[in-house]
């Protein structure tokens, strides 16, 4: 605790020492359970903040799919009744994840959780993870599986020794006299919240384990994108995700879970500035909004006490081998701009209606069966939409009688004329994967083997945990040019498991490339 400060301070310090055995730590948080009957208001965004159910209200609802889901019954405050509960709705990636808590009107009182950092989170910047719930419950998840799968979680091999500071993070408490509007709290604990990220990193731990600001370095540059197809100049990487994680494959920044993390966002013109980066050897990694694909760096970055470093400008070339024949979607990582659909009426959390987030309402996968009733998925390239004609999750069919069964979506499309002798690529950017295999077939349905197989992929739990996304996958397919025809052509993608509702992929981005030829302006 420090004076002239409303709340106190907590972090944990992490050790295995050498010799120790091996083990597994898939959960590390801290967790306060408050007052039930104080704190009914919970505050997660500007436009994610609600009236909460009470333990009580869940404990009399009717449980859904999951333990975590019910549908309220009966509720203390009436005006909740029929509304779903479900602590999975109120996720929120790492690098939005500052500040949440809950507000008591009688007394006015805040209690916030606030995270000024996000270096000793695991998996980077866009992982999701709780937040806070109805108990009434704050969270400050350190470790965690979920929207990933074990792969996140850490492992340790017999005699590994490993240490690492989780926080601190600051328990904030605030209030208002009573003549004045409770919602003042959440705006003054985003004001502290600035305050606490600008005091990063704090000079008042003692610990040697907690490196303070003359311990660190700063790494700067520049990241532009050259797609030979798209324009022969490179363009500006805008807003895109740059950081600094252990040294790697490429993309394995969103599945480290053992070191520090050091993320920013670059300007309009692909500038970067990393601040407050502990000392060690790092890969450099970056993730750009509409361009496929991870960038890393090709050596090392050592960071010295004090040091600052200037990369220069950086050139990251997307994977790439031909000209765009068609796409679907926009490479975001996320599903988010394909058909989300409307809830069933009687499933539905008010906090989602009209919201971009609408994808965090109830059962969305059960809503698949109800509008392709006759068949799956057919989309036409160049007439259809993805918007409104790609539906944003590719899950099972609901039989009935918790009946499932694999489902088959087909693309169609037009080549005037194949290029014989060449090899066109299929780029396929999955945005999640629970319990899947992602079968690729051109032109004939039943061939076998298929074209290409994912194999058995993914632990993400998307799809059930109202997600949009989970780890990032990208698949380059080469398809023979004696497999197409001139004329009309078929992919048949199939998502062959089928035990489940929760089993199937999200899509990120797909594009059929033709054969690289002249017209790359590289060549002009």
């Amino acid at each position: 605790m420090l004076s002239n400060c409303s709340g106190f301070y907590a972090y944990g310090i992490f050790e295995r020492e050498e010799g120790w055995p091996g083990a597994v730590v898939n959960q590390a948080r801290i967790a306060f359970k408050l007052q039930k009957n104080l704190f009914g208001y919970m505050a997660l965004s500007d436009d994610r903040q609600r009236v909460m159910p009470s333990p009580e209200d869940r404990e009399m609802g009717q449980p859904l799919a999951y333990k975590e889901a019910v549908l309220l019954k009966s509720p203390t405050n009436s005006d909740l009744e029929g509304e779903v509960d479900d602590k999975y709705q109120y996720s929120i990636e790492n690098k939005d994840n500052r500040v949440h808590g809950w507000i008591s009107s009688d007394p006015p009182v805040g209690f916030w959780m606030i995270t000024p950092s996000n270096e000793f989170r695991t998996a980077g910047p866009l992982k999701q993870d709780l937040t806070s719930h109805v108990g009434p419950i704050t969270l400050s998840m350190f470790v965690s599986t979920h929207y990933a799968g074990e792969v996140v979680g850490m492992r340790f091999q017999d005699g590994e020794p490993w240490k690492k500071v989780f926080g601190p993070v600051l328990v904030y408490l605030n209030s208002v006299s009573a003549g004045d509007i409770p919602l003042n709290l959440w705006e003054d604990a985003k004001q502290q919240m600035s305050i606490e990220v600008e005091s990063w990193p704090y000079d008042f731990p003692h610990s040697e384990d907690f490196h303070s600001s003359n311990q660190r370095g700063t790494v700067r540059g520049q990241l532009v994108v050259h797609d030979r197809y798209i324009s022969a100049e490179n363009s500006s990487a805008k807003h895109a995700y740059v950081g600094l994680a252990a040294p790697g494959e490429i993309g394995s920044w969103q599945t480290e879970n053992k070191a520090y993390q050091f993320w920013t966002e670059s300007d309009n013109k692909g500038y970067f500035s990393i601040e407050h980066v502990r000392a060690g050897d790092y890969n450099l990694h970056a993730s750009v909004p509409g361009v496929i694909g991870d960038y890393k760096l090709d050596v090392n970055v050592t960071i010295t006490p004090g040091c600052e470093i200037e990369l220069g400008s950086l050139v990251y070339e997307p994977p790439r081998d031909g000209p765009t024949l068609w796409e679907i979607g926009v490479p975001d990582r996320t599903a988010k701009e394909f058909y989300v659909p409307d809830p069933d009426p009687m499933l539905i959390n008010p906090l989602y209606i009209n919201h971009t987030d609408k994808f965090r309402q109830y059962g969305l996968w059960e809503r698949y069966s109800d509008l392709y009733k006759d068949g799956d998925l057919v989309y036409i390239v160049g007439v259809d939409d993805y918007r409104k004609d790609w539906f944003f999750a590719h899950v099972t069919r609901n039989l009935g009688n918790k009946t499932y069964v694999a489902t088959t979506w087909q693309i169609l499309f037009e080549l005037d004329i194949v290029k014989q002798n060449s090899i066109y690529v299929l780029r396929l950017a999955l945005a999640s994967a629970t319990d899947s295999e992602l079968q690729v077939r051109l032109n004939d349905e039943f061939a076998n083997p298929a074209l290409f197989s994912t194999g058995r992929i993914g632990k993400d739990n998307a799809i059930a945990r109202h997600g949009i996304h989970g780890l990032y996958r990208l698949y380059s397919i080469e398809i023979p040019s004696s497999q197409l025809n001139d004329g009309s052509n078929i992919i048949f993608l199939r998502q062959s498991r089928g035990q489940s509702p929760f089993q199937g992929v999200m899509y990120d981005y797909i594009r059929l490339e033709g054969p690289s030829d002249s017209n790359s302006f590289d060549k002009h």
